[in-house]
């Protein structure tokens, strides 16, 4: 399967679709656990790591907040919104610099973590359309 990793302006905000409801479904909420965090493990190792927690009680809440957001986003309870609130993703990274290339190195970690899944074609290509638009909407900081 081939994910490929679109190029996007920076600043630009492109509408995103959420992925199938049926990637839930099919994969549930442990297998979305699982998957944000070997991308989670994947970064911790990655040229990007300093974005990340150290420390382990920190980095395991970082993964259980963000497969809340995921199990809610692919259709499955509002955890996120019970536990943080809103979302609004963007504003919660503000804190962090995030470039276009720290944007394609979090990218690729996801797409390892997300084949690994072993999810039907056509469920791992709407995830993936999703955040490849998604993670864009972090980006913040233009590559120097």
């Amino acid at each position: 399967m081939d994910l490929q990793i679109k190029e996007l302006q920076f600043g630009v905000r492109d509408n995103v679709t959420i992925p199938d409801r049926e990637f839930y479904k099919v994969v549930g909420e442990e297998g979305i656990r699982n998957m944000v965090s070997r991308h989670y493990d994947l970064l911790i190792e990655s040229s990007i790591k300093k974005l990340f927690p150290i420390d382990d009680k920190e980095l395991e809440q970082s993964k259980k907040n963000s497969a809340d957001f995921m199990i809610q986003i692919c259709g499955g309870p509002d955890y996120f919104n019970q536990h943080r609130g809103q979302p609004r993703m963007a504003d919660r990274h503000k804190g962090f610099t995030i470039t276009p290339e720290a944007r394609i190195v979090w990218l690729n970690c996801y797409k390892q973590a997300l084949l690994e899944l072993g999810a039907p074609e056509q469920l791992t290509v709407s995830f993936w359309e999703y955040i490849n638009i998604f993670s864009n909407w972090m980006v913040n900081t233009k590559d120097k």
